[in-house]
């Protein structure tokens, strides 16, 4: 990417088996902290918390 993009590539971890399950993209400048979602995780087969690694 670009010096200076706005927009950058996150990757998500589920919170209970620990795998990077998803890759999406996140606005630097409106959110400054590690992001946290509610998806779907095909090895505990259920919706589990998901979170921002590095």
């Amino acid at each position: 990417m670009a010096k200076g993009e706005k927009r950058v590539q996150v990757t998500l971890a589920c919170e209970t088996c620990k795998r990077r399950n998803y890759i999406t993209m996140k606005n630097k400048q409106n959110d400054r902290e590690r992001i946290e979602m509610k998806k779907y995780c095909r090895w505990d087969r259920k919706h589990t918390v998901h979170k921002e690694t590095r």
